[in-house]
C-alpha cells in the first residue's frame, strides 16, 4: 500500500443509513493511505455506527454536535472546512441529500459543507424507490450543477430486501475516486503518478 494521500486533509461525513457500517472501512483505507481524517457524524448516524470506531481509526475526535468545540474557538464548521482538501459523505442518505443540495445548515455536517471550498464527492445509498424519486432526482441534479462529485450508487441487494439501485459505491470505490480528486491538481511529476490500491 502506497502513502498516495500522505499530508492531505479529508472531511468524511457519515450519515444515517445502514451502509454507515462500510463508511468504517473507506475511513481505514484513507488512513492506511497517508491521510488525516476528521469524521463529522449526524445524530441519526450514531443508530448505525458508534463514535468510537471512527475515533479509533482516525485517532481523532469525532464530530457530531454543532456547538461542541474541540479545536476550533471561532466555529468549528469553519475551521473543519478551510482545513480539509477534500469533503466526502458516505453514506449519503436521501434526507441528507435534500438538505445538502437546498443549502440548510441545520447541522454540524451540512453547516460545514456550506463552507468548504474543497471538492465534495457524494456517495448516496438508500432503498431502490427513494433513489428513483423525482425529488432525489431532483436535488442529485442540483448536487451536481452546483459542482458536486457523485460516485454510486451501484445495483444490487439493499437492505430493505428489494433489488435495485440504491446500494453506497464499495469503500474501495469511493477511496480511488477520492485519490482522483486529491491528485487531480498533481498531475505533473512523481506525484499523480502515485496509485493506491487495496
Amino acid at each position: 500500500m502506497k502513502d498516495c494521500l500522505t499530508g492531505r486533509e479529508i472531511l468524511l461525513g457519515v450519515t444515517g443509513g445502514i451502509a454507515a457500517f462500510k463508511s468504517a472501512q473507506l475511513c481505514s483505507h484513507l488512513v492506511q493511505a497517508g491521510a488525516g481524517v476528521t469524521v463529522v457524524m449526524t445524530r441519526a448516524a450514531e443508530n448505525f455506527i458508534g463514535r468510537a470506531t471512527f475515533a479509533g481509526l482516525t485517532g481523532r475526535e469525532v464530530r457530531v454536535g454543532s456547538f461542541d468545540v474541540c479545536e476550533f474557538p471561532q466555529g468549528e464548521h469553519i475551521g473543519l472546512a478551510q482545513r480539509a482538501e477534500l469533503a466526502i459523505v458516505a453514506p449519503a442518505t436521501a434526507a441528507a441529500i435534500s438538505r445538502i443540495a437546498s443549502g440548510l445548515a441545520d447541522d454540524l455536517l451540512t453547516t460545514t459543507l456550506l463552507v468548504c471550498r474543497c471538492p465534495v464527492l457524494v456517495a448516496p445509498a438508500m432503498n431502490c424507490e427513494m433513489w428513483a424519486a423525482a425529488s432525489v432526482q431532483r436535488n442529485m441534479s442540483l448536487l451536481r450543477s452546483d459542482g458536486c462529485h457523485v460516485v454510486g450508487p451501484g445495483q444490487g441487494w439493499l437492505s430493505c430486501g428489494q433489488v435495485g439501485a440504491g446500494r453506497m459505491a464499495e469503500p474501495d470505490e469511493i477511496f480511488q475516486r477520492a485519490v482522483q480528486l486529491c491528485t487531480a491538481d498533481q498531475r505533473s511529476g512523481d506525484q499523480g503518478d502515485r496509485e493506491c490500491e487495496f
